[in-house]
């Protein structure tokens, strides 16, 4: 089952209409364009999907189109977190998971819980969840970091939790839940510009953001990392380090979609209180986009 998420999962976006729906028939070119060019899984409803701007009716809508169009070609995950422990709890107990791999779940935001709270917060989710669950560590968005200590319980204690998306950028935190973990918990970067180095302390793959509008050359990086043949994979990270850097800076997923515009796939529309990136990175990102 853990080996399903080993290499570059994207954490799609959610492509919209001009007039703000959502636009299924770029959903359904985005899904093509990253089977076809050998995304391993796909993430949908995480935050690059923008999923806390879409109501509930559209995130059942999401589940359900990607479970018929990924027709299972490769595993769906979907995003189900918050910081409300019983509403996520309610959500799932709401959900036909039918076709659905596993769950990507944040961990809880604003409250800034204690250790303990992160604990028994993911223990409640996983033991009502039919499928597996992703805990997933985002210091720079939510205001708080799950220890690696309550990492290491978290994947010792709860058998339904099977990974961790990591992406607090400390390397002795990421350090210690590889060298201390289960042998099948899998520990897999959320940031792309650190991929390389995570990789080489032995992670097992990336959700990316940079894979919706390059999944070949980004998968191709880290199909090299996981053979450990780090001096080829060096080339690529360095050669789409520029890029990586641009889609965040003026926000993301507006970085993102604005590239996917570029490239034909989907409309470069996000939800308030998100907004598009400004002019001059938008040229700048087309520029590199070109040197590519």
């Amino acid at each position: 089952m853990n080996s399903k998420f080993r290499g570059t999962g994207t954490a799609i976006v959610t492509p919209f209409y001009k007039e703000g729906n959502i636009d299924f028939n770029s959903f359904e070119k985005l899904i093509e364009y990253q089977i076809n060019n050998g995304i391993k899984y796909i993430v949908f409803l995480g935050t690059t999907g923008e999923a806390v701007t879409l109501n509930r009716d559209e995130r059942k809508a999401v589940i359900n189109m990607a479970v018929e169009m990924v027709a299972g070609r490769v595993p769906v995950v979907a995003g189900v977190g918050g910081n409300n422990t019983q509403e996520i709890v309610n959500t799932i107990r709401d959900t036909d998971f039918e076709g659905v791999d596993a769950i990507l779940s944040v961990s809880p935001y604003y409250n800034k819980p204690q250790q303990k709270g992160i604990f028994l917060h993911y223990k409640t989710i996983a033991s009502v969840s039919p499928v597996p669950v992703i805990i997933y560590n985002v210091p720079s968005r939510t205001g708080s970091n799950i220890a690696a200590e309550t990492t290491l319980r978290i994947a010792h204690e709860i058998p339904n939790v099977i990974a961790i998306k990591e992406a607090c950028r400390d390397f002795i935190q990421v350090g210690s839940i590889i060298k201390n973990k289960p042998k099948d918990f899998l520990v897999i970067s959320g940031d792309d510009v650190t991929a390389l180095p995570f990789m080489a302390l032995g992670g097992d793959g990336v959700i990316s953001v940079i894979s919706n509008a390059l999944p070949g050359e980004f998968s191709k990086m880290i199909n090299l990392c996981m053979k450990r043949e780090f001096d080829a994979a060096r080339e690529i990270s360095f050669r789409l380090m520029d890029i990586i850097d641009g889609i965040y800076a003026d926000g993301s997923p507006s970085g993102i979609k604005a590239v996917l515009e570029m490239k034909g796939l989907c409309n470069n529309i996000v939800r308030l209180p998100l907004v598009k990136i400004n002019k001059a990175l938008q040229n700048h990102l087309a520029q590199l986009l070109d040197e590519l």
